[in-house]
């Protein structure tokens, strides 16, 4: 069963996608980064000052020790830019990887 396990675990697929999975981690945190603290500046400054994860609709005050409850549709916002910008990368890369792949016309 362990030398199943080893052969596995060595396949270049398994390999690949813990790759994969780590590489996209750390992709996620610099996207955040960059809508976070580039993008999300630049946008607020040209909206009037605006921060994002500011804004958002507030259904009710907070009361006492009741926490305010209020829609946060900045953080939405930049959670959409995020997937927009991986889904935009990740779609050039593809796309170069497909390139790379063409054989040229003899």
């Amino acid at each position: 069963m362990i030398k199943e396990f080893r052969t596995f675990i060595a396949q270049g697929n398994v390999l690949d996608l813990a790759v994969g999975v780590i590489i996209g981690a750390a992709f996620g945190k610099i996207t955040t980064s960059l809508i976070e603290d580039i993008l999300n500046p630049i946008i607020g400054l040209a909206l009037g000052d605006a921060d994002f994860k500011e804004m958002k609709i507030v259904l009710k005050e907070a009361a006492g020790t009741a926490p305010e409850v209020a829609i946060r549709y900045g953080n939405f916002l930049n959670t959409i830019i995020q997937f927009v910008l991986i889904a935009w990368v990740i779609f050039l890369i593809v796309k170069a990887a497909n390139r790379s792949r063409q054989v040229p016309n003899a």
